[in-house]
Order: C-alpha cells, then sequence, then structure tokens
C-alpha cells in the first residue's frame, strides 16, 4: 500500500509541472487579425526622400550648365545690336528659373522638417533655400556668376545630404 501511494505521489509530481506549466489556454477561434495601417515604412520615406534631393541635383546641375553658356552668349552678345534684344528676355528667364528653384527647396526643407523620418537629414538640409535665395537676389542685380556659384553650394550642399541619407 505505502509503495501504491509512494507510486502515486511521485507520477502526480512528475506529471504535474508538465500540466501546469502551461498557463496560456489554446483557442481553436480564429483571431481577428490587426486593421492593416498603410504606413510607409521608414525606408521607404528615406528613399523617397533621398529621389527627391537626387532630382533636385540633376535639375540644379542641368540649369547652371544651361546658364553658364548662357551667361557666356550673353557676354558676348552684349555688343551685338540683335542679340541685346533677346537679352533682357534670356536674363528674365534666368532670373524666373531661380526662383523655381528657390520655391521648390522651400517646399523641400518644409517636408523634411515635417516628416519624422526624414527629420534627422534635415539638419544638413536647412539652408538650401536660402542658398538659392541668395542665387536669386544675384541674379536680379545681373549677376549672373556670382548666382551659378551660389547654386553651385546648393549642390554640393545637396550631394552631402543624399551622403548622408545613403548610408
Amino acid at each position: 500500500m505505502l509503495k501504491r501511494i509512494l507510486f502515486v505521489v511521485l507520477a502526480t509530481l512528475v506529471i504535474s509541472p508538465a500540466t501546469f506549466a502551461q498557463t496560456r489556454g489554446r483557442s481553436t477561434a480564429a483571431r481577428p487579425k490587426p486593421a492593416a495601417t498603410p504606413t510607409p515604412r521608414v525606408s521607404d520615406v528615406r528613399t523617397a526622400g533621398a529621389n527627391r534631393v537626387a532630382e533636385q541635383i540633376k535639375l540644379l546641375a542641368r540649369f547652371i550648365y544651361v546658364l553658364g553658356s548662357t551667361n557666356e552668349s550673353i557676354r558676348r552678345d552684349d555688343a551685338d545690336p540683335d542679340a541685346a534684344k533677346k537679352t533682357p528676355a534670356t536674363k528674365s528667364q534666368i532670373r524666373s528659373g531661380i526662383t523655381g528653384f528657390r520655391e521648390g527647396l522651400d517646399k523641400l526643407e518644409i517636408d523634411f522638417r515635417a516628416t519624422p523620418d526624414l527629420q534627422p537629414y534635415y539638419i544638413k538640409l536647412a539652408g538650401v533655400a536660402a542658398g538659392a535665395a541668395a542665387a536669386e537676389q544675384q541674379a536680379t542685380n545681373n549677376q549672373f556668376d556670382a548666382a551659378g556659384r551660389s547654386l553651385l553650394l546648393v549642390v554640393n550642399r545637396l550631394a552631402d545630404v543624399l551622403v548622408v541619407m545613403r548610408m
């Protein structure tokens, strides 16, 4: 009899930890899936931001190239009376182009500052619109060489932002 009691107690001790170790019951009912929220991943947001910065670099580089050749032709054609008629329109187009870049860079800065995933890069980006504004002012004062150099500084700053974003 003592052997039986000892056997039952021993069996209970051996079996009971396995029985009582499971604290969470299993359910056969299907669990509701959480509502799918279309939140973009951080890497997607960063990639989109980097693409926008790269696009600005491409546009500015193209514009600076055209600005350089246009500025050179303006210098050569200042003595030509027929070209002198075209020069004010060309200068106006250059000014409006720089104004467009300044506005686009303002928007880019605002978007980076307002987007939580892009805020770490805003510090590097801050000031590019001010550089474009300086170029705009220089173009208004017919200082197109200086405006081109200011835009090159903007391109350099944008490239620095892109490098940091790709890390």
